[in-house]
């Protein structure tokens, strides 16, 4: 179930203030989009929103992880993205969500009514202009992501995942991070990352045996040594592949 929050955050104060859809607005902006915005809380194992069903709402990501999947005609169901806080759920202009959207964690939402949304988007250039810097920012993602489960190896995925994790963890924080959570069950992350669970598991006791991370628990870990961290996921320092 969800639920509706009494109190909302105020946009000034909002944790993903300066990298959300409303990023780029003034102030007459912010107090427009106050107006029409909702919060609202889902459970870890919540279905946000199912494929199919129709966009009501589009919403941005406070807190929490978000899972996006598609299931198949004969029952399989493949993980295809995750959300983080400042992602954006939806599209404006269309009626419909393409993939089943489920809170991972926890997860608090800011969400608008998709066509007061869809009308403050044509006469409003910042939020406009916002969104398309998401959309491309995801294709990028998308374009990664086909790298990863097409070339990378076991070890390269996992480094990968985790430092995406950490980088974002570090956004969110502005600064170091000393503790991180893991979002995902490692049954999860092997359907992420198109791994067994055996795999999964093997991988991360191998960074963890060479210093490279440390787990308190299996759902908290820490990254002892971010340099050797990207050196594991295959990319140079520009985001290519290493020769």
């Amino acid at each position: 179930m969800n639920n509706a929050l009494l109190a909302p955050i105020k946009c000034g104060d909002c944790p993903i203030r300066h990298r959300a859809v409303c990023a780029r607005c003034d102030d007459d902006e912010l107090t427009q989009l106050e107006s029409m915005k909702t919060y609202r809380t889902f459970a870890a194992g919540d279905v946000v929103l199912w494929r199919g069903e129709p966009l009501e709402f589009v919403a941005s990501v406070v807190s929490g992880v978000a899972s996006l999947s598609k299931t198949m005609e004969d029952g399989r169901t493949q993980m295809v993205g995750l959300l983080l806080p400042s992602d954006f759920i939806g599209r404006p202009g269309r009626t419909e969500i393409e993939f089943d959207v489920t809170a991972t964690t926890e997860i608090t939402l800011c969400c608008f009514s998709r066509l007061p949304f869809e009308k403050l988007v044509d006469r409003t250039p910042h939020v406009a202009q916002r969104l398309m810097e998401l959309a491309l920012d995801e294709l990028d993602a998308a374009r990664d992501w086909m790298l990863l489960l097409g070339r990378k190896t076991a070890r390269e995925k996992i480094a990968t995942f985790i430092e995406m994790l950490t980088r974002r963890a570090q956004l969110d924080q502005s600064g170091s991070v000393e503790a991180l959570d893991l979002p995902l069950t490692r049954d999860q992350i092997a359907n992420y990352l198109g791994l067994t669970l055996e795999t999964v598991s093997r991988q991360f006791s191998a960074l963890k045996k060479d210093g490279i991370i440390d787990f308190s628990d299996r759902r908290h870990f820490v990254v002892n040594d971010l340099a050797a961290l990207h050196e594991e996921t295959g990319d140079d320092a520009d985001g290519g592949i290493l020769s």
